[in-house]
């Protein structure tokens, strides 16, 4: 089994970049790339699916259990012929400030997996060579396998920062991107913009990809790739034999909607749920026979104006939550639940009202980590009592807290958290539905009971 992992030094190195270049010129040449990211991001892996054709998936060595990750990265690498794994943040960077857990390097030691380590090489040359001393190191137990380098200015630079990185750490440099404004990726407050919004466009990739392919060794990364040793566990996150599609699961998906696991999607069909994407932008009514909603995060603050303008969504939604259909929402969904989202112009747009709460992020505060959370009742996910680990990652803000009907209690401060009645859930933390046992079966079989309930004769 193939896998190489793509880390950085930091956060802003380019690792993004290059492993979005080197997926899409492995798949160019015919190979069968499965893209993976390390840790909670949604966004990079838009531009993994976009450049490999085929989800890219998050593996989280925090929030999942160490056997679940490798069996998610197995089930997701059948019938592949190599996975390409971008870290999070720097190489050691996660939970702990003195151990790997959550982080890249914790990651690439689970999986067994080789790592490439990418610089930014743009104000530094012989100097390079101590950075990657350090990150030799740093771990025994961590194999660095070589170094790909971001910001290159001219042929005698690369020249200065290989021989350097060479001769005194013996790790190769597999090759560089240059020093061009039209190689960096789209950013805004959240990070880079997902590719749901066309940020980026074919010419953009197609550039990338034979920069990739004139100025990095693919063929060393190959071989690199070849001397991962992943380990087999038992499977235990999925059934054993899928269910057959029994309920219907309507899913947002759009430009306002876009933060998904691809493994909470799949272990959702898994236990017998037909997921159909719709549009709260576009769409003026739920998927017909829907039993479910799920309304991920991402940016309504951004489109608030056409989702507010959206009357015919906003009232069915509210209309299937009055009826009692299990509704998950998560963070940017919880936004578009409220009563309104006061954008960054300080503009009030009205959202759909179902739960008695406004957001607002003309005055952001960043809440960023992971959380562990308790529920504090028996709800479509968890039962109460139960525990969770989980991500939150938003700049907007309440503009008065819940009081009353809150989802959770969140263990590492006590605060309590999000929005709970009866099936409807609704909170700023992200879940991925493998982190705990039952949780997407557990949804599924409140959509099934709803189902029934109404179709029975009254």
């Amino acid at each position: 089994m193939k896998a190489v992992v793509i880390a950085g030094a930091a956060s802003g190195a380019g690792k993004t970049t290059i492993a979005t270049g080197i997926m899409a010129s492995l798949a160019h040449q015919g190979l069968k790339v499965q893209p993976f990211k390390a840790g909670p991001d949604y966004i990079d892996p838009t531009y993994h699916t976009w450049a490999a054709g085929r989800p890219s998936r998050n593996l989280d060595t925090w929030m999942l259990p160490a056997c679940t990750v490798v069996e998610l990265f197995r089930r997701a690498m059948s019938g592949k012929d190599i996975g390409v794994i971008e870290g999070v943040m720097g190489l050691f960077d996660g939970r702990s400030a003195t151990s790997d857990e959550g982080s890249t390097a914790g990651l690439a030691k689970l999986l067994g997996a080789p790592v490439l380590l990418v610089l930014d090489a743009r104000k530094a040359a012989r100097s390079l060579a101590a950075m990657v001393t350090g990150f030799r190191d740093f771990d025994a137990g961590l194999r660095l396998a070589g170094v790909i380098l971001n910001g290159i200015g001219s042929d005698r630079h690369y020249d200065l920062c290989r021989e350097a990185i060479e001769h005194y750490t013996r790790v190769p440099v597999l090759g560089y991107l240059p020093r061009r404004d039209n190689l960096s990726l789209p950013e805004r407050h959240l990070g880079l913009v997902p590719t749901v919004e066309g940020p980026a466009g074919a010419d953009f990739l197609s550039g990338l990809r034979e920069q990739c392919r004139a100025t990095i060794d693919l063929e060393l990364l190959i071989s690199i790739s070849e001397t991962a040793t992943v380990p087999q566990v038992k499977p235990e996150a999925f059934p054993q034999a899928p269910r057959s599609p029994s309920v219907r699961i309507a899913v947002a998906r759009d430009r306002a909607f876009s933060f998904y696991y691809q493994d909470s999607l799949d272990l959702l069909e898994a236990w017998g749920a037909e997921l159909t994407p719709f549009s709260p932008l576009a769409d003026d009514s739920l998927p017909g026979g829907a039993a479910g909603l799920y309304i991920g995060g991402g940016f309504p603050e951004v489109y608030a104006g056409e989702l507010s303008r959206n009357e015919f969504m906003k009232q069915a939604i509210k209309a299937a939550a009055s009826q009692g259909m299990p509704l998950y929402a998560e963070c940017g969904g919880l936004m578009y639940l409220g009563e309104g989202i006061r954008d960054m112009a300080g503009t009030r747009h009205s959202m759909t009202g179902v739960i008695p709460v406004s957001t607002r992020i003309d005055s952001p505060r960043l809440s960023l980590g992971y959380r562990t959370v308790e529920a504090l009742g028996d709800g479509p996910l968890l039962r109460r009592g139960e525990t969770v680990r989980g991500h939150e990652f938003h700049w907007s803000v309440l503009e008065s807290d819940i009081t009353g009907s809150s989802a959770y209690r969140v263990q590492e401060n006590a605060r309590l958290e999000g929005f709970h009645r009866g099936n409807l859930l609704a909170s700023y933390i992200h879940l991925h539905l493998a982190s705990a046992p039952g949780m997407a079966q557990r949804f599924v079989e409140s959509c099934r009971r709803f189902k029934l309930s109404a179709t029975s004769p009254a």
